[in-house]
């Protein structure tokens, strides 16, 4: 996926560049194409202008001997005209070249011979006015002006040429810049079309990825709701097989338990026969007299030295058997306990929580006044959840808050509660003996406790409780430090169904 999206971020950067190649080169070769036509055009101006000086040149001399040979003053008017147009036309084309040095110097000579030549047309003409036709006639038969005008006529045709020179230089340079042109627009079109084949290309590669991915996910998707309804159903059938298990051991211990607590019984009566024969023969021995035998039967045997150690360490190990009968049984009927609150279905209801946890402060009341321990209350959301465990998981916290206040100490506890997110956040806070940090998540593993085992208890309570609030759709954990007390935090969802979790118990 990574490299595809390389690849195209390429691809895209390669279009790019093309474009703008191709429009910089566009323009730049339009933009010069532009130039080499107006020079061509100007060119064809230059020319034009030469001709139009020739022709006016040649338009004077016309009506000057019009004007000779007839008098009239229609060939004066079309000498004058024509001799101001001739300047115009030399003006203009000293204008049009003056980026050109060889057309400057062949102007620069020409201008003054047409202006020459023109006043010669002039006098001539003056003369015939004035009635002097002969000297007219013979300015006219000498040719004076004939040297002159070939001489025009020469540089006209240099001037010509050169602009026909420039005229095939600028045309070769005009169809040269058109011509890459539109090799660089067809090139670049033809790249730009590749281009896009090849996004097309791409994006159908990474459409039809797609497609066959999100197939693929869909199979995944089904094939993973299907195994994991297996799972649940294979964990749901081990759980209730462990509860049934730990039913059926802890039921069953029972029976050997009773049989063991009645025998220790037994034995603890036989220890008084025993000790008192031991005592009796001991007594015989010293030659003792029968009625202070009968004596002795009366009020209990009297031992001494090794006799007396024994019975001690006889009823030693018989309170050994019997504190230990009596730890068994607890944790027994912790078990199953622990099994019938793990088969009962949790049913949601919507909870008065503040009422739950002042009913809950109520029956604890006096051993919270034994303990010199005030109990608080702040504000608490209320939330719909299973009535039975909140009731046990808050006695459990609460208990544990009184159980392991600082000796000493005025207790303070306090539980409040907040909302976010669609969770309630209920928190016990104490001012207790606190819990090491490396015992965090020891204190919620079964019958496994920290600290000093100084209060009773089978380690049961805070994994009971952690797997209550599990349960209900929520967790738990612990802030606390040694010696500086302990909060508890548990968040349960503000609404709570039962349905996911009743099925998965």
């Amino acid at each position: 996926m990574r490299r595809r999206a390389i690849g195209q971020g390429l691809l895209l950067a390669a279009g790019l560049v093309v474009l703008t190649v191709i429009s910089a080169g566009s323009v730049h070769l339009v933009n010069k194409a532009r130039e080499d036509a107006r020079s061509v055009v100007h060119t064809v101006e230059v020319e034009n202008q030469i001709a139009l000086a020739q022709l006016q040149l040649r338009r004077a001399e016309s009506a000057q001997r019009g004007y000779l040979s007839t008098l009239r003053q229609d060939f004066q008017a079309d000498f004058e005209d024509a001799a101001s147009q001739l300047t115009a036309a030399l003006t203009r084309l000293s204008q049009l070249i003056t980026d050109n040095p060889v057309q400057r110097r062949l102007i620069d000579e020409m201008m003054p011979l047409s202006n020459q030549r023109i006043e010669e047309f002039r006098n001539t003409i003056d003369l015939a006015r004035t009635e002097r036709l002969d000297d007219a006639a013979k300015i006219v038969r000498e040719g004076i002006g004939r040297s002159a005008m070939k001489h025009i006529d020469g540089l006209a045709s240099q001037m010509r040429a050169e602009e026909d020179r420039l005229f095939v230089e600028r045309t070769t340079n005009a169809d040269r810049s058109q011509t890459l042109a539109a090799s660089i627009t067809g090139i670049g079109s033809g790249l730009v079309v590749v281009l896009a084949g090849i996004a097309i290309f791409l994006v159908w590669r990474s459409s039809h990825a797609r497609d066959s991915a999100e197939a693929q996910l869909r199979d995944n998707n089904l094939n993973l709701e299907a195994a994991i309804d297996e799972r649940t159903a294979d964990l749901r059938e081990a759980n209730d097989e462990i509860q049934r298990f730990a039913y059926i051991v802890s039921h069953d211990l029972r029976s050997p338990l009773v049989n063991i607590m009645g025998f220790t019984s037994e034995l603890e009566e036989l220890r008084g026969d025993i000790f008192r024969r031991i005592s009796s023969l001991a007594r015989a021995q010293a030659a003792a007299a029968t009625m202070r035998d009968k004596a002795t039967d009366s009020a209990g045997p009297v031992l001494e030295g090794a006799d007396k150690q024994l019975s001690e360490d006889f009823s030693e190990a018989l309170d050994f058997i019997k504190s230990s009968i009596a730890k068994m049984d607890r944790l027994i009927s912790a078990i199953l306990n622990l099994t019938r609150e793990g088969r009962r279905e949790f049913k949601p209801e919507r909870v008065d929580t503040r009422e739950l946890i002042e009913a809950i402060v109520t029956t604890v009341a006096h051993q919270a006044s034994e303990a010199n321990a005030r109990i608080r209350i702040e504000p608490l959301p209320d939330i719909v959840s299973d009535r039975l465990a909140l009731e046990q998981v808050f006695s459990n916290l609460i208990d544990n808050a009184l159980k392991y206040l600082k000796p000493g100490i005025p207790g303070d506890i306090a539980i409040r509660g907040r909302t976010k997110l669609g969770f309630a956040i209920f928190e016990v806070t104490d001012n207790g003996r606190g819990i090491d940090a490396k015992d965090h998540q020891r204190i919620f593993e079964l019958f496994r406790r920290a600290g000093t085992q100084d209060k009773p208890g089978q380690g049961i309570g805070l994994a009971h409780v952690r797997a209550l609030v599990r349960r209900l759709g929520g967790t738990m954990s612990v802030a606390s430090e040694l010696h500086k007390g302990s909060t508890f935090t548990i968040t349960l969802p503000i609404n709570w169904s039962a349905n996911n979790r009743n099925a998965g118990k």
